[in-house]
């Protein structure tokens, strides 16, 4: 396992873990009412403490945070920029679905890592408030109004379809990355695809929306 690679996939898990904190404080405005609006403040001071981890452990490497998170700016600000929001159901999806699978990519490389990266990586990982307040949310939603699903179903699908481009593009330019994917020296891209896009049907379903 290369140095490079270990900071790699750290700093990708950092940029994200930042721009999800980012995220979720500027998202509490659509909020529609003070206790949403609450969760999502806390949850986003959660994030921040998952960067600091991340961060702490990349400076113990030697490797400067900002220098090891400066690859994925690009890409991941790119699926962001591409999937606003307009409001507070496409909100909670876009958390549910979107988070979802760039967690699934992750832990798909994670599990080539030695200790203690992997268990950091995989502990940061396994934070589900989010997720499971944004299911929550999305159930009382289609509960309240069944035509919701409709509408969320089609946005979930363009986030994955967003999600899924950039994730190519990653793996395309880190190399470092894909190779702690591969199997027998070789990655097996279609095959990790899949099994993002398993995920994700079981996923939609679990909260009632339409793959």
């Amino acid at each position: 396992m290369s140095a490079l690679a270990v900071a790699d996939l750290l700093g990708l898990v950092a940029f994200g873990e930042m721009l999800a904190s980012e995220r979720m404080a500027g998202d509490a405005r659509l909020a529609p009412d003070l206790r949403r609006r609450v969760a999502l403040n806390e949850m986003a001071a959660a994030e921040i403490a998952n960067y600091r981890r991340l961060a702490d452990r990349l400076t113990a490497l030697g490797v400067p945070p900002e220098e090891a998170m400066a690859p994925y700016v690009e890409p991941v600000q790119a699926y962001h920029d591409s999937t606003e929001p307009r409001n507070w159901a496409e909100v909670v999806t876009k958390a549910y679905v979107g988070d979802a699978i760039s967690d699934d990519f992750v832990r798909e490389i994670a599990d080539a890592l030695g200790e203690p990266d992997r268990a950091l990586v995989l502990d940061v990982l396994h934070d589900s408030r989010y997720a499971d307040f944004a299911a929550a949310e999305i159930r009382e939603a289609v509960a309240e109004d069944p035509r919701v699903a409709g509408r969320l179903s089609m946005w979930a699908r363009r986030l994955v379809g967003e999600a899924l481009s950039q994730a190519g593009r990653v793996a395309a330019e880190r190399a470092t990355l894909t190779a702690l994917v591969a199997r027998d020296g070789r990655v097996d891209v279609p095959g990790l695809f899949g099994r993002l896009t398993t995920a994700h049907t079981a996923r939609m379903a679990a909260v009632g929306l339409n793959n």
